[in-house]
């Protein structure tokens, strides 16, 4: 078990790490947006390219940020039932539906986006609008942020795993593992 907990925790620590670049990107996304308002109402001068850098910081604050939610479990969870289960009831309802649902649905979301990526990229496809950025960048960020969200799914099946056989406790506040 101690093998995949180093897996799970490599897993975690690079989520972590995405998720500093995600809350740096909703600063600079507020800056951009501020900057490109004040531009243009100041000196009547419009960027399509600015526009859609703030689109492209909020498609990846969006695909990125998500498996970064999940590792701190701060996501949305329908907890009608979750709440009058007891702590082991928890941990296998969180393992099976990560298991069975997440990770599935997060893995053939990202199969399903590779081709739409694919495309955008071997024609090298630009925006419609004029001085407009190029889009296969930010339609890599489909299929990317599906992966880090299934990795984050197996990193979670992992720590409940553990809990489950008495490896560890799980901290629930930041989900992770103590020993």
């Amino acid at each position: 078990m101690r093998p995949l907990l180093a897996i799970s925790n490599a897993i975690d620590q690079l989520n972590e790490k995405i998720g500093y670049i995600c809350n740096l990107l909703v600063l600079l996304a507020c800056l951009v947006s501020a900057i490109n308002a004040m531009i243009r109402y100041a000196f009547s001068y419009s960027s399509n390219g600015w526009l859609e850098l703030q689109w492209y910081m909020f498609a990846l604050l969006v695909m990125f940020g998500a498996s970064y939610t999940f590792r701190r479990n701060e996501h949305v969870r329908v907890e009608l039932l979750y709440l009058y289960l007891s702590e082991r009831g928890q941990l296998w309802l969180d393992l099976i539906g990560t298991l069975f649902f997440l990770i599935p649905t997060c893995l053939l979301l990202a199969y399903l986006s590779w081709p739409f990526f694919m495309q955008s990229y071997s024609v090298n496809e630009m925006s419609a609008n004029a001085g407009g950025l190029l889009r296969w960048p930010v339609k890599f960020a489909i299929p990317a942020g599906f992966v880090m969200l299934a990795l984050q799914g197996l990193s979670e099946v992992i720590k409940r795993a553990a809990a489950l056989q008495g490896y560890v406790t799980i901290d629930a506040k930041y989900e992770r593992p103590t020993q």
